[in-house]
């Protein structure tokens, strides 16, 4: 998480035209919400406690337990998923339930602004999230090591999630870098780029062809959240960008609660591709249907590639206005370069 200044004038919510979607809804606890990430300080006052809960399989991974930094990161990262309404923090979804899987590492020496995992610890915590029933999962993170082997483990992981119908939202990365990791080059993940409030993407964001073809860009400077000893937090970077796709995701489905997202059987190369090509109609979808309230209530089965099995009731009256921070996320042809 990369620090920053708040800019005067436009807000993060205002430059993704997110507050019309917020006004439609504050999310549905049956629209579960994974974050693994540092620990989050659920004593905080101005969070929507009622609706988190953290995994029994992280039970001993208090917060006490974890680093000053993981906390102070994962609390950031909640506070703009699942803050109260009316508080410092963006507060996308408090009425979703967020799932909490702690990863206590220290940031790693390459990326020292972001909290890392292993990949093997990354691993079972997707597991772990997706047999909690999770729909969407949040990746504000970075592995701490990566070898030649493209880490089959998790690979199976994310094939786990895709398989199940969990969507997954992952940060680019700060480092700067082209390139990408086993993470965003999966096909069934949504990469997230951070740009600045005109749209721009900020230069600390990794950039490369798999993030190019698939990946959403999110405000990610100067966003305040939620701090650890309850004051708020301005910071930014791709791990602040990334809750925005999250969140905006976990509102679409509380508004169309019968949409699916089907991953189906991941295991030989011809299905990979029918994945990635399944991934690439996905980014289109939140593109062409930015601005048409009717073709939007077809947004949400459309992210898996397919029609919803009931079409969906045409008493549902939406604001157009609410789906056009979905065109202010992708990419415009500039994911080839940062500024």
């Amino acid at each position: 998480m990369v620090g920053a200044n708040a800019p005067a004038g436009r807000s993060a919510l205002d430059a993704v035209n997110l507050a019309a979607l917020m006004e439609q809804s504050a999310g549905k606890p049956k629209v579960v919400v994974g974050l693994i990430d540092g620990s989050v300080a659920v004593t905080h006052r101005d969070l929507a406690t009622e609706s988190i809960r953290i995994l029994p399989q992280a039970s001993d991974r208090a917060p006490e337990h974890a680093s000053a930094a993981a906390l102070r990161h994962g609390t950031f990262v909640a506070g703009i998923l699942a803050a109260k309404r009316g508080s410092a923090a963006p507060a996308i979804c408090p009425g979703c339930t967020l799932v909490v899987r702690p990863i206590f590492l220290q940031p790693s020496t390459a990326n020292a602004s972001t909290p890392s995992a292993s990949p093997q610890d990354l691993a079972e915590a997707i597991i772990d999230c997706v047999e909690a029933g999770v729909r969407i999962l949040n990746l504000s993170l970075s592995l701490a090591t990566v070898s030649p082997n493209r880490e089959p483990q998790l690979v199976q992981a994310l094939d786990h999630a895709a398989a199940h119908g969990t969507l997954v939202v992952a940060a680019a990365g700060n480092q700067g870098t082209i390139g990408g990791s086993p993470i965003t080059r999966h096909p069934w993940v949504i990469p997230v780029v951070a740009c600045d409030v005109a749209g721009r993407p900020l230069a600390v964001s990794n950039l490369g062809s798999s993030i190019a073809r698939r990946g959403l860009m999110a405000p990610g400077e100067a966003v305040t959240s939620l701090g650890v000893n309850g004051q708020s937090l301005t910071g930014g970077g791709t791990s602040a960008a990334t809750p925005f796709v999250t969140g905006t995701l976990a509102l679409l489905l509380s508004i169309f609660p019968d949409a699916k997202c089907s991953g189906g059987k991941i295991g030989d190369h011809a299905s990979r591709c029918a994945q990635s090509r399944h991934r690439a109609a996905r980014a289109r979808c939140l593109v062409r249907l930015s601005n048409d309230a009717e073709a939007a209530q077809e947004l949400v089965p459309c992210l898996s590639g397919r029609k919803p099995r009931q079409k969906p009731s045409r008493r549902t009256s939406l604001d157009p206005t609410a789906f056009a921070c979905l065109d202010s996320f992708r990419m415009s042809g500039r994911s080839g370069s940062a500024r």
